[in-house]
């Protein structure tokens, strides 16, 4: 698994580049601030429930959670599950929002 830093994420989202980014935390902290990822809760990735992820295997999918931990964990099972390009958002949401604010 790799990381990828918050500046490294938004400059490639303010690019416009076409980005499978996965947020792995709960409905209720995606509802109050996302950066525009689908949501698919880390127990949904634990139970192997990741139908709208099944044709990225082969693509760059990056995950966020709050702080990094889920998402690192999201990760390595994604790995396991045959994802050959999975990067994990450093710090998560608190790093992104630390740097770019709301």
């Amino acid at each position: 698994m790799e990381n990828i830093t918050a500046e490294e994420l938004k400059k490639r989202i303010d690019s416009g580049e076409d980005l499978n980014i996965v947020d792995v935390r709960e409905p209720h902290e995606h509802a109050e601030f996302n950066i525009g990822g689908v949501l698919v809760p880390l127990g949904d990735i634990r139970a192997m429930q990741v139908d709208e992820l099944e044709d990225l295997k082969d693509e760059e999918v990056i995950v966020y959670c709050r702080s990094g931990g889920r998402s690192s964990q999201a990760a390595m099972i994604l790995e396991t599950m045959g994802f050959s390009n999975v990067k994990n958002l450093a710090g998560g949401m608190l790093a992104w929002q630390e740097k770019f604010g709301q």
